[in-house]
C-alpha cells in the first residue's frame, strides 16, 4: 500500500435508512354491519332475502355485509331510473343537471380521504394511489362533465342530441370509484338515468357514492346501485327496459354481453382487457424509462387494463435497462395498503392471485427467466412480490395473456419495423407507450399502433378531457372528453 493510500481518509459507510410505518387511520371511515341496495333515493333490503359478505384483502378480516341484488331488485331499480327518466331527469335543463354533477363534485373533495381510507380497505391498492390518483379523478370527472351539461349542442355541432333513457353500468373491481364516475358523469350530463353495479369484490365505496348522492339531493331514481355478483350484471344487462349498457371488465365477460345485447335495440360500449406494449428505444432516457416501466405495471399491483404488461426493450440498451430496472424492483415497498410509505399493495382476492400464480408457472414451465426481489411477504391476505421475466417468446402465455397482476414480460427488438409487428401481435389494443427523444420516431410509431391510447414519454397519463378506449378485443367505445358523451345520446341532424 502506498503513502497516499495510507494517508486517504477511510469512506465513511452510508446508514442503511428504513421507513418508519406511517399507516393512514381507518376511524374516519364509519363501517355499517349491513349494506342494502340503493334504489329510488334510499338503502332498501334485497328482495332477494341474500346478503354476501366482503373482506379486506390485506388481512382477510370481514367487513361488512353486503345485499345480493335478485332479478325482482333489478326490476325495481330499473323502474325506478325509468320514472325518474321520464319525470325528473330527461327534460330537466342542462344548467340544472349541472348543479348535481357540481355538487358530487364537490363532496368526492370534501369527503376524499373517508373515501380513499375505504377504497384501499376495500379494494387493497395503496393509500397514496387512491388519495393521489383515484379521488382526485373520480371528482374532476363530474366537474368536467358537469360543465358540458348546458354545453351538449356545442359537443355536437350541427346535430341534436337527445338522452337514450336508462343506463345498466358494469363496473370493475380495480378502480371502483373511479370506474363508478367513468360512467355516471358523462350518462347523468347527457340526461340519462342509470343503474350501476359494482363489482362483488369492491362494493363499499360505491355504496358509499349512494351517501353523497343523497347529500347531493339528486332525484330519487337518478342514480340506482344494485350489489351482487355476475348473475345481477346478466339480470341488468338483460333487462328488457335498459337502453344502454356500458361494461368495464374481462374480455371473456364482454363477449358474452355483446352477445346478449345482439338483436336488441340496447347501446353498447365495451372497455376489456389489454395486454399494452412499453416500448423502449436506444436512444432514450433510461432512468425515466425505468420510472415508466414501473408505473406503467406496478402500479396498482397490476390491476390495470391498460397496464404495460409487456416491455419491448432495443437490443443495444437491453443489459443496462434490465439491471436498473432490478435495482429499482429492490426498492419497491409491499405491505400495508393504508401504509402511506406503500408501494405494492394486496391483490384483490383469492381468486385473482391463484390467476397470477397460474400464469407465472406457465412462464417458468415455457422456459422464460423469472427474477423477484427479496420480498418479505405478509402471512396473511393475498400477497404477489413483484416479478418480471426475460427470455420471453411471443408464443409464451405470460406474453400473450392478461395476467392483471404486478408481473412484467421483457421481450427485444433490433428496429423500429420489428417493434411495431411485436407490439400488435396481440388480441388487444388498448394502450402502449413509446420512449424515444426522437419526436419524428414518437408520430411514426403512434401512427402504427393498433392501441387506442399512446403515451410518449409516459405512463398511466389520465385527464377527463382525453378519450379512452380500446380496438380489437380491448372493445369498442369512448370514456373521457367529449368523446365520453356520444354514447350516451341519440344524434339527430339539425333541420
Amino acid at each position: 500500500m502506498s503513502d497516499l493510500e495510507r494517508a486517504a481518509p477511510a469512506r465513511p459507510v452510508m446508514p442503511a435508512w428504513e421507513y418508519a410505518p406511517a399507516p393512514e387511520s381507518k376511524d374516519i371511515v364509519r363501517l355499517q354491519d349491513r349494506y342494502g341496495l340503493f334504489i329510488g333515493g334510499e338503502f332498501v333490503e334485497p328482495k332477494s332475502g341474500r346478503w354476501f359478505t366482503t373482506i379486506d384483502p390485506s388481512n382477510e378480516a370481514v367487513l361488512a355485509e353486503v345485499a345480493e341484488a335478485g332479478e325482482e331488485d333489478v326490476e325495481v331499480a330499473v323502474t325506478a331510473a325509468r320514472s325518474a327518466y321520464v319525470t325528473a331527469w330527461r327534460d330537466l335543463p342542462g344548467s340544472e343537471r349541472a348543479k348535481y354533477l357540481y355538487r358530487i363534485a364537490r363532496a368526492l373533495q370534501e369527503r376524499a380521504r373517508e373515501f380513499a381510507v375505504l377504497e384501499s380497505m376495500n379494494g387493497g391498492k395503496p393509500i397514496k394511489e387512491s388519495r393521489d390518483v383515484d379521488l382526485p379523478l373520480a371528482s374532476a370527472h363530474f366537474f368536467y362533465y358537469a360543465g358540458w351539461a348546458d354545453k351538449m349542442e356545442y359537443a355536437f355541432p350541427a346535430m341534436k342530441p337527445t338522452p337514450l333513457g336508462v343506463a345498466g353500468q358494469v363496473i370493475p373491481w380495480n378502480f371502483p370509484l373511479l370506474m363508478a364516475a367513468w360512467k355516471l358523469a358523462p350518462a347523468l350530463a347527457a340526461g340519462n338515468t342509470a343503474v350501476l353495479k359494482p363489482a362483488e369484490t369492491t362494493p363499499l365505496t360505491a355504496l358509499l357514492l349512494g351517501e353523497v348522492i343523497q347529500q347531493a339531493e339528486l332525484p330519487p331514481g337518478v342514480v340506482n346501485i344494485l350489489t351482487g355478483a355476475g348473475a345481477t350484471g346478466a339480470s341488468l344487462v338483460g333487462h328488457p327496459d335498459v337502453d344502454k349498457v356500458a361494461f368495464t371488465g374481462s374480455t371473456e365477460v364482454g363477449k358474452q354481453i355483446r352477445r346478449a345485447v345482439a338483436g336488441t335495440s340496447k347501446h353498447l360500449t365495451l372497455e376489456l382487457g389489454g395486454k399494452a406494449a412499453n416500448i423502449v428505444f436506444e436512444d432514450a432516457p433510461i432512468d425515466q424509462a425505468v420510472e415508466g416501466v414501473v408505473n406503467g405495471i406496478f402500479f396498482n399491483q397490476g390491476h390495470v387494463c391498460c397496464a404495460g404488461s409487456r416491455l419491448l426493450v432495443q437490443e443495444p440498451v437491453f443489459e443496462e435497462l434490465l439491471e436498473k430496472l432490478k435495482v429499482r424492483l429492490g426498492t419497491l415497498r409491499v405491505g400495508d395498503p393504508l401504509d402511506k410509505n406503500t408501494d405494492i399493495g394486496a391483490i384483490n382476492s383469492r381468486a385473482q392471485l391463484q390467476k397470477i400464480g397460474e400464469l407465472v408457472a406457465s412462464g417458468v414451465e415455457e422456459g422464460a427467466v423469472i427474477y423477484q426481489p427479496p420480498c418479505d411477504l405478509p402471512e396473511r391476505g393475498f400477497w404477489f412480490a413483484p416479478t418480471l421475466f426475460t427470455g420471453v417468446s411471443q408464443s409464451h402465455r405470460i406474453a400473450r395473456e392478461e395476467i392483471f397482476g404486478p408481473v412484467l414480460s421483457i421481450l427485444t427488438f433490433r428496429i423500429p419495423e420489428e417493434a411495431v409487428e411485436k407490439a400488435n401481435n396481440t388480441p388487444y389494443g388498448l394502450s402502449a407507450g413509446i420512449w424515444t427523444e426522437k419526436g419524428s420516431r414518437i408520430l411514426w410509431m403512434a401512427e402504427r399502433m393498433r392501441a387506442g391510447v399512446v403515451w410518449a414519454n409516459t405512463f398511466n397519463r389520465f385527464d377527463p378531457a382525453s378519450p379512452f378506449g380500446g380496438y380489437k378485443e380491448s372493445g369498442f367505445g369512448r370514456e373521457g372528453g367529449r368523446h365520453g358523451l356520444e354514447p350516451y345520446v341519440r344524434l339527430e341532424p339539425v333541420s
